[in-house]
C-alpha cells in the first residue's frame, strides 16, 4: 500500500501541474474534469471487481465483535496522525488529549481493540493534513479523483501519502509480510463499513455528482468542526452526513 501510495503521487504530478484551468472551490473544469470521469470510472470497476466483493465475503465470515475489534485497532493506529496534526495547527490542549487517547487505548484498550478512551471522557477527533493546511490558509483548490484512493482536493491530496502512510506505525514495522497483511485487513475492515451506502450510489442518477457533493459537504462539515463557530452557531447535517457519523458511531 505505501508504494501505491508513492504512485499515485507520481500519476498526479502531471495532473497537479495542469491544474491552471480549473476553478477553486471543489470545482472541476476542463481537462481535470475529464480525468476525473476517467479515474471515476477506473475506481468503480477496481471496486465492482475486487474491493466490493472481498469485503462481502469478509462480512460474510467475520463475526461482528471481530469486526469491532479490528476497526478499532486501526482506528487507534488513526490517532497517530491526528495528534501529529492537531500539534502542527497548535491546538495544543487537545494534541495532549488525543496522545492520551493513543496512550489509554494502546495500553488498557489491549493495542486499540477496544475503545476504553472514549468512556474516559477522550473522543477521538478527525484531524489530517488537509485540515492543517487549511488552518495555515492553504485554499482548497479543485476537486480530483485520486487513484485507488477515490474523492479528494488538491488541498487534501497528499494526505493518503503522509498521514496514511508516513504517520501510520504499520509503515515502519520491519517485517513486510505482516505490512502487507495488515494493510489489505485495514483495507478490507474500511470498505466493509462502506457497504450501506452503495445502494445510495448506485441508484444515483449521476454516482460521478453523488459521490463528489457528497465528499465536498463531508469535508466543509469536518472543517467547520475543526475551526468552530461561535456559540450557537453548529454547522447543519445533511441526510448523508448523519447516516455517515451514526455509522461511524456505531463501529
Amino acid at each position: 500500500m505505501k508504494r501505491l501510495a508513492h504512485w499515485a503521487v507520481m500519476l498526479l504530478l502531471p495532473v497537479l501541474g495542469g491544474c491552471a484551468t480549473t476553478q477553486a472551490g471543489g470545482q472541476d473544469t476542463g481537462a481535470l474534469s475529464g480525468y476525473n470521469h476517467a479515474m471515476f470510472r477506473f475506481n468503480m470497476v477496481m471496486d465492482k471487481a475486487v474491493l466490493r466483493p472481498v469485503a462481502k465475503g469478509y462480512v460474510a465470515v467475520t463475526p461482528r465483535p471481530v469486526r469491532h475489534r479490528v476497526a478499532n485497532f486501526f482506528s487507534n493506529l488513526g490517532d497517530v496522525p491526528v495528534t501529529v496534526n492537531a500539534l502542527l495547527q497548535f491546538k495544543l490542549g487537545q494534541a495532549a488529549r488525543d496522545l492520551t487517547r493513543l496512550v489509554f487505548n494502546s495500553t488498557f484498550g489491549l493495542f486499540g481493540l477496544f475503545d476504553v478512551a472514549s468512556g474516559w471522557g477522550l473522543p477521538q477527533h478527525e484531524d489530517d493534513l488537509g485540515m492543517t493546511l487549511a488552518r495555515w490558509g492553504v485554499p482548497q483548490g479543485p476537486y480530483i479523483i485520486l487513484p485507488f484512493f477515490g474523492p479528494s482536493t488538491l488541498r487534501n491530496s497528499l494526505s493518503p501519502l503522509v498521514d496514511g502512510v508516513y504517520l501510520n506505525p504499520l509503515y515502519y514495522y520491519p517485517d513486510t509480510a505482516v505490512q502487507w497483511s495488515a494493510t489489505a485487513l485495514k483495507v478490507t475492515e474500511q470498505r466493509a463499513q462502506l457497504l450501506p451506502l452503495d445502494s445510495s450510489l448506485d441508484q444515483a442518477y449521476d454516482p460521478y455528482t453523488f459521490l463528489r457533493n457528497a465528499y465536498l459537504q463531508h469535508r466543509r462539515y469536518v472543517l467547520e468542526q475543526n475551526n468552530p463557530k461561535p456559540v450557537g452557531q453548529k454547522p447543519a447535517l445533511t441526510p448523508l452526513q448523519q447516516q455517515l457519523l451514526e455509522m461511524q458511531g456505531g463501529q
